[in-house]
Parts: structure tokens; sequence; C-alpha cells
């Protein structure tokens, strides 16, 4: 798993995981495939905001902290 991920792509996911959701919430879609947009939503939005949490790069895992 990739550890050290640039600030663009964590906006991407975040960007990109918010636009799932919404679409996921209010297009006319069956159950199946608003659960699928919604999942695959929160998990790009939660991965990307990760890591700009402060608390998350406290601990030594956001925004390549740690690297040798």
């Amino acid at each position: 798993m990739v550890q050290n991920v640039s600030e663009p792509e964590r906006a991407i996911r975040v960007g990109g995981g918010s636009a799932a959701i919404l679409l996921g919430l209010f297009l006319p879609l069956p159950m199946w495939a608003m659960l699928v947009l919604v999942l695959v939503g929160v998990a790009g939005l939660v991965t990307g905001l990760m890591g700009f949490c402060p608390a998350y790069r406290l601990m030594g895992r956001g925004s390549g902290a740690g690297q040798a």
C-alpha cells in the first residue's frame, strides 16, 4: 500500500468521494447502484481526509512523515 500520497491526489479523493456520495444519494438509481456509489464515495472521502488531519500527522502517518 502506498503511504506517501501527494496533496493534489488527496484533494481529488475528497472531491471525487464527495461527488460519488452526492450522485448516489440524489440520482434515481437502483438500490444496489446507490449503495456502491455511496460506499466508494465514503472510502475516497475518508482516505483523502486522513492525509489532511492534524492528529493523523502527529501520529507520524500523514504527509510523508516517517520517510527514511
